[in-house]
């Protein structure tokens, strides 16, 4: 069987088709538009007008392209996250997209993120039977996950992601030493405030935008390839030479530089991996292991199946 799976985030809607068989998931196709919903909802407290516009924009094309060129209604699941699920203003958003796409959105609580995030996360990362600590960087909140393919033993949603921190604490393309320092602050004393129970021998596997950008950056690839970047490690002293040589050069360097990923999110890359160091550092992990799954694998397969 076929299925479609749509994943409203802070910054990214994403689309993933994918056939299951046998309970396994093969992507058949995806695509990425950026309409950053997070844009100043933790201001504001509202989703703007101009990224609601942006997104349902995205939900009409992926719609066109799920009948198009599949030739069938593919049963499709639909999900938004952080930035939606704060805004005050967000019935009106879940209304429009109504109206416009005839699609239904199954809001996600945190909890219910880092369960479709842990699902989707193990979905694209084969024979991985032991402990794993999943961690989403969103753009408005962050997600760690632990427990194994048979359960989840401990999550946690964090209130922190790359667009809201951006916005808190490293507005400027080249941010200065104290805007650092009180964004890594605030990530520890978010951490320190919701412990989770790691046991040792675990595993930390990653998802998401930052992730695979940072996987794409280090690796020195020229076009983006998912498939190459599943499963690979990444060491936490890469992690911390890219977010030095962003504080160096700033978010407009890496857009000029790696324009197939930082094209609407270099200025939010920096928070990003800021929280990604502050997490392997705080749970004592050397490595990370990359997987191009997440939010809409998990959604098909908890949802269908």
């Amino acid at each position: 069987m076929k299925y479609a799976a749509i994943d409203i985030g802070s910054n990214t809607v994403l689309l993933l088709v994918a056939k299951v068989e046998k309970g396994e998931l093969q992507t058949l196709f995806e695509e990425q538009r950026i309409p950053r919903l997070g844009k100043g909802v933790d201001s504001s407290g509202n989703l703007s007008p101009d990224s609601m516009k942006k997104a349902i924009q995205a939900l009409v094309d992926y719609k066109n392209i799920i009948e198009n060129t599949y030739g069938e209604t593919l049963q499709t699941i639909v999900t938004a996250t952080s930035a939606v699920r704060d805004a005050n203003n967000r019935e009106r958003f879940l209304a429009r997209i109504k109206d416009c796409t005839g699609f239904d959105v199954n809001l996600l609580s945190g909890d219910d993120e880092a369960q479709y995030t842990f699902a989707g996360a193990l979905s694209t990362l084969k024979n991985h039977n032991s402990n794993a600590l999943i961690i989403d960087i969103g753009g408005g909140s962050t997600e760690l996950c632990f427990g194994n393919s048979r359960q989840i033993i401990d999550r946690h949603s964090f209130q922190m992601g790359s667009v809201r921190f951006t916005e808190k604490y490293l507005p400027a393309n080249i941010p200065s030493y104290e805007q650092v320092q009180n964004c890594r602050y605030e990530i520890t004393r978010l951490l320190n405030n919701r412990d989770l129970n790691i046991k040792s021998g675990t595993t930390l596997i990653g998802v998401a935008g930052t992730v695979t950008s940072l996987a794409h950056i280090i690796g020195g690839n020229k076009e983006y390839n998912s498939e190459s970047l599943n499963g690979i490690s990444l060491n936490i002293n890469k992690v911390a030479e890219v977010i030095n040589r962003f504080i160096e050069r700033g978010s407009n360097y890496f857009l000029e530089e790696y324009p197939v990923v930082m094209q609407g999110r270099s200025d939010v890359f920096l928070a990003g991996l800021l929280i990604l160091e502050e997490v392997m550092k705080h749970y004592g992990f050397e490595e990370l292991i990359v997987s191009t799954g997440g939010i809409r694998h998990g959604a098909i397969l908890k949802y269908f199946l």
